[in-house]
């Protein structure tokens, strides 16, 4: 694997280009709009919400990485199966990943979506917790992509994709609970914790456990994924959406949203996943969290969700060209082994700039 298209020139796509380069992939960034600054690599502007456009440029690559809104990924996997070159994704979304896992059982490349910050890095550090344990009775975990200076009752801003937000907090949730796959709402199970004394609240949104409940089932009888915020923050979203009925207005919904709190430069993502279980017939509690900000990558400053999300695909992607990872067929996150991914050459970042 050698050449590579990244689509989608984002924040996160621009980066995820820049690193790949770095990396000595030969990339190709195509995006809907030219790009205002150089990059080391070359760009194209297409339609990318036409397939038959971009099509070619997949034909003479090697890999794809769609940074695309969730609901334009499954038409570009069904173009790099077709093609017979890998695919990888940030997407959260399940019915996206689903129709991905079908293609993969023909492919002739590795499918692999959810390779971000959540889905993503944090199942590589939940898998690594539970294989710590002889017997794992719980695993938790709970990101959080936040402003470090959170402004209004809401305490948010909009750094990640809206679309992506929306869908997190209105689509149904998976969860292993007492040994059973369950679909519980989101927006609930609402739970207070610490992180460096900082209080935040954590509830339930859709997709954060990726292809988990499968793989767990009958191994560990509790997993369950909530997105972390500043406390207040979900009461506000479950009025705005449920008795404003702003779940029926969903594009809406994200204009308004980012309309009224836009991103900002100084971020943090925080992490906190933990296992409970038996270590040599002893119950014990394993721990990993972090605290992430903006730090400097490839010559610039880099949000916190930026790099932890970019870093956390172009890690995965190394390993496939290096054979730490499969080739083919569909890898799910937890098969990344957590040890391999922090010593690529991307993957590093998180070893090296994580707090606490």
């Amino acid at each position: 694997m050698d050449r590579i298209v990244v689509l989608g020139l984002g924040k996160v796509g621009t980066l995820a280009g820049e690193l790949l380069h770095d990396a000595g992939f030969a990339v190709t960034g195509i995006d809907v709009r030219a790009k205002s600054r150089d990059l080391p690599f070359e760009t194209k502007v297409l339609d990318l919400s036409d397939p038959a456009k971009f099509a070619p440029e997949l034909q003479a690559a090697d890999a794809v990485l769609s940074c695309l809104p969730y609901h334009l990924n499954t038409p570009v996997a069904e173009i790099a199966h077709a093609v017979g070159i890998h695919y990888f994704d940030l997407t959260e979304d399940v019915p996206t990943t689903k129709a991905i896992m079908e293609l993969s059982e023909t492919s002739k490349g590795l499918m692999a979506p959810q390779c971000g910050l959540a889905p993503g890095f944090v199942g590589i550090v939940g898998a690594d917790l539970i294989g710590q344990f002889s017997e794992c009775r719980a695993c938790k975990m709970r990101v959080g992509a936040l402003p470090q200076n959170p402004t209004g009752l809401m305490g948010y801003s909009f750094n990640w994709s809206p679309e992506g937000v929306v869908n997190e907090y209105l689509n149904d949730c998976e969860v292993l609970e007492d040994g059973e796959i369950k679909t519980v709402s989101p927006m609930e199970w609402i739970e207070k914790l610490y992180i460096d004394g900082t209080e935040l609240e954590a509830f339930t949104t859709s997709g954060g456990l990726g292809t988990m409940c499968d793989t767990y089932l009958g191994r560990v009888p509790n997993i369950d994924y909530k997105t972390m915020r500043y406390p207040g923050h979900v009461d506000l979203m479950n009025f705005f959406f449920h008795e404003l009925l702003m779940r029926d207005r969903r594009k809406e919904a994200g204009e308004i949203l980012v309309n009224a709190k836009p991103p900002v430069e100084d971020d943090i993502v925080y992490v906190h996943v933990s296992a409970e279980g038996l270590i040599e017939d002893k119950l014990a509690r394993r721990e990993f969290v972090r605290g992430y900000k903006p730090i400097t990558l490839a010559g610039h400053r880099r949000t916190a969700i930026a790099w932890t999300t970019a870093s956390s695909v172009v890690g995965i992607i190394e390993m496939v060209r290096d054979g730490t990872l499969p080739n083919a067929g569909f890898l799910k996150q937890e098969e990344v082994p957590l040890a391999a991914f922090l010593k690529t050459r991307t993957g590093s970042a998180y070893a090296d700039h994580g707090a606490y």
